[in-house]
């Protein structure tokens, strides 16, 4: 069984005006190949859950720019500390998702003014360590949200908070679409407004962040404390004799 949303109409953008869209976002920036992968996340199980449409738009977007994309549907996901030792199928499905990606997007409707319980509950199933790698560290992210009343940032904001504390790189641009009810037409598509339209520069800078980092991710984590805690010395001939050249010198001045 697999967890993850079958995206219609992918090729299909009717709010997209074709002739304003760079189609390589991060030409020239590094290597696109393979394809970025990119997991997406919303946060409400309701039918027409609007955090999920609008997650879906993201994703032809990024799937347009040559990306991989996945969705992950957690309308099975238990609560944390629910089950001995998070032992459940839905909860590995989503690590594995989260250690196959390079970046996220994170969609959380707005409630009593924060991020709901269904968004947290995805992101706390994201441990720091997992099996001897980390799930979430080094890869980048972008933040939305979707509000029943007028735009706020409550979510994304705390969203952004979560992201540093998952140590991902958090792009600058976000997204908030207020009134959302109104933004999507009867068959779940967002309508052209400015709304879609930050959420397409969302995308495109995702896709040019994601690749920037791609080649220095794992050296931009690289950590001191882990280094010592795992008893993992430093190897490479420069950083020995760097260290080397910092020692005081042992001569009387």
């Amino acid at each position: 069984m697999t967890r993850l949303r079958t995206l219609s109409d992918p090729d299909y953008l009717p709010a997209l005006h074709s002739e304003y869209v760079h189609r390589s976002p991060a030409l020239g920036l590094g290597a696109v190949d393979p394809p970025l992968r990119i997991l997406l996340l919303y946060g409400s199980l309701r039918e027409r859950s609007y955090s999920r449409l609008a997650v879906e738009e993201a994703a032809r977007l990024l799937q347009l720019f040559g990306c991989e994309t996945r969705i992950f549907d957690p309308s099975d996901l238990p609560l944390p500390d629910q089950i001995e030792d998070d032992d459940h199928p839905a909860v590995h499905e989503l690590r594995e998702h989260s250690l196959w990606s390079e970046g996220h997007v994170w969609c959380s409707p707005e409630r009593h003014g924060q991020m709901t319980g269904i968004m947290k509950a995805q992101i706390d199933h994201l441990p720091l360590a997992y099996k001897g790698l980390r799930p979430t560290q080094g890869r980048t992210l972008a933040v939305m949200q979707v509000s029943a009343g007028s735009q706020s940032f409550n979510s994304i904001n705390t969203l952004r908070v979560l992201g540093r504390w998952m140590r991902m790189f958090t792009i600058p641009n976000q997204s908030s679409v207020a009134k959302a009810y109104e933004e999507f037409d009867e068959a779940g598509r967002m309508k052209p407004s400015s709304y879609y339209d930050r959420i397409v520069d969302v995308m495109e800078e995702l896709v040019r962040f994601t690749v920037l980092l791609r080649p220095h991710a794992e050296r931009l984590v690289d950590r001191y404390s882990e280094r010592k805690d795992k008893d993992r010395p430093v190897e490479t001939p420069v950083d020995k004799a760097e260290l080397a050249g910092s020692r005081p010198s042992s001569r009387a001045s």
